[in-house]
């Protein structure tokens, strides 16, 4: 049941964006920013952290789960380190991540070349 849950929650995120996508002038740049800024404000007042208990990878995995990541990150280094961790921390968290995409996107960049429409 718990994949089932991931499957709902994950594709709720996606129907969201979608419907931002398709009813609004909103880029997809725009949307990808709306969606961490909403994971950090959501984790930040406590209502993120019992979705991601819920849903797990429908959760976490979305880009609202990358804001997550970061304010969790964030809030560990602070109470760690003090008041740099507010710099070091979100970085710290994502890096994985970070490097990932980095990696990966250099990969297919070499793979697969872009064409005019």
């Amino acid at each position: 049941m718990e994949y089932v849950w991931a499957y709902i929650i994950g594709g709720l995120f996606c129907v969201i964006g979608q419907i931002l996508i398709d009813k609004t002038k909103l880029t997809p740049a725009r949307i990808l920013v709306i969606y961490v800024v909403s994971g950090v404000f959501l984790t930040l007042i406590g209502v993120y952290e019992p979705i991601v208990k819920f849903a797990g990878a429908g959760a976490t995995v979305p880009l609202t789960g990358f804001g997550y990541a970061l304010c969790n990150g964030v809030i560990k280094a602070v109470r760690e380190q003090g008041f740099l961790g507010i710099f070091t921390g979100g970085l710290t968290a994502t890096a994985g991540g970070i490097a990932a995409a980095i990696v990966f996107g250099f990969i297919f960049a070499l793979i697969f070349r872009p064409k005019e429409k």
